[in-house]
């Protein structure tokens, strides 16, 4: 559906609403295109401001130091944005992408978002369908360098009831069996949270909370997200 400078690649129902996958050119800026996903008509990810989520993945490599043989969970295909920066690094061997929603995941097979071509000719790289916490609050049978997760608006605000549980001290025990010594659990958030900040703190000793400050050339101001990183020492 093509409505003047908007298409609708995608739409239709999903566990957690109504999910689009749509383009369009932005007003405020003419000849620029970006791709968006929405729940329920409400923004989740766009192509336009990608730098919070590239940082979950080049800010966690660079903590973590290693130079070879790193394997990389994401939490979250999303437009491919997290995994892709993952594997501009020579030292990650493997990226696994663990998605929620078979519309995502199609959407990047058919060609659909702008990194499709890239990702789906990188043989590092690997997605299936799944509930990536129910997988880490499972006992552990593969353990990462790096575990990334960009699923839900904030730990306060999470897009199912059940996610709620990782953002948990319990949770995050669970989820620490899953890395290896010296391996780094990265969380993005479009909010700060202290009470996720204290589990953090609590369950990994060296966490730190990280803001990534970007210009939103629409609104005219700056905005941040923030990057929850801990090492397991």
């Amino acid at each position: 559906m093509t409505t003047s400078n908007l298409d609708v690649l995608a739409y239709g129902d999903s566990p957690i609403g109504n999910i689009c996958l749509r383009r369009r050119e932005l007003l405020a800026s003419p000849g620029t295109i970006v791709t968006e996903i929405t729940v329920d008509h409400m923004l989740l990810m766009s192509s336009y401001h990608t730098a919070s989520e590239r940082a979950l993945s080049s800010r966690a490599l660079e903590r973590h130091g290693g130079t070879d043989g790193l394997r990389v969970l994401v939490g979250g295909l999303g437009l491919g944005y997290t995994a892709q920066e993952a594997l501009k690094s020579e030292a990650v061997t493997r990226v696994d992408v663990v998605e929620f929603l078979p519309q995502v995941i199609g959407w990047m097979k058919n060609g659909l978002v702008p990194l499709s071509d890239e990702l789906n000719s990188e043989p590092r790289y690997s997605v299936i369908e799944g509930d990536v916490y129910a997988m880490l609050a499972a006992p552990s049978e593969i353990q990462y360098d790096l575990i990334l997760i960009d699923v839900d608006h904030s730990p306060d605000e999470p897009l199912a009831d059940a996610n709620a549980a990782f953002y948990t001290e319990a949770g995050l025990r669970r989820a620490k069996e899953h890395l290896r010594p010296g391996g780094v659990l990265g969380v993005w958030s479009y909010a700060d949270s202290g009470p996720f900040a204290d589990a953090v703190r609590a369950v990994f000793p060296h966490g730190e909370i990280a803001p990534v400050e970007f210009d939103n050339e629409l609104t005219g101001e700056e905005e941040t997200n923030w990057l929850f990183l801990a090492d397991n020492d």
